[in-house]
């Protein structure tokens, strides 16, 4: 795999920016992946460092959406985010971010006059739009079998 740069990993960490794979080292984390249950740590001298379990989880996690070419952010939990910060996680402008939270849909609290959400609470926002979505695609679905489309499915 290529590496960053120093530079550009803590850019990276310092802005919560998404990193990605390239199409190139998508094929290496797939092959990375298929290797982690067999993985240890090696440190620069030979010595063996174990890998805590949740840590390993993470690991594997993470190889599994950069192989499918995913973007990923790691944010620690109790962390808040600004509204942009906030818009960029669910992909809406922030002006429609703030209509949201102005119609309490996501809880938030203010310092001075600036907004600040947990990103547990934006996390949980973005799982139930994302469930209320694959719902109503299911339903735009059924509803099109019913009347009699997709025929060449059957």
């Amino acid at each position: 795999m290529h590496a960053l740069d120093p530079t550009t990993i803590e850019t990276h960490l310092r802005t919560n920016a998404p990193v990605s794979a390239s199409p190139e080292e998508q094929g290496e984390l797939v092959e990375l992946l298929r290797c982690l249950p067999h993985c240890k740590l090696v440190g620069p001298e030979g010595e063996e460092i174990h890998i805590p379990e949740a840590t390993f989880r993470i690991l594997e996690r993470v190889v599994e959406l950069l192989a499918r070419g995913d973007a990923i952010t790691l944010v620690r939990v109790g962390k808040e985010l600004t509204t942009q910060q906030a818009a960029n996680i669910l992909n809406v402008s922030r002006q429609y971010l703030v209509r949201l939270l102005d119609e309490g849909r996501i809880p938030f609290t203010k310092t001075g006059k600036h907004r600040r959400l947990r990103i547990e609470d934006v996390l949980e926002f973005k799982r139930e739009r994302d469930r209320e979505r694959r719902d109503g695609l299911d339903e735009l679905t059924r509803m099109s079998e019913d009347a009699g489309g997709y025929q060449e499915l059957k």
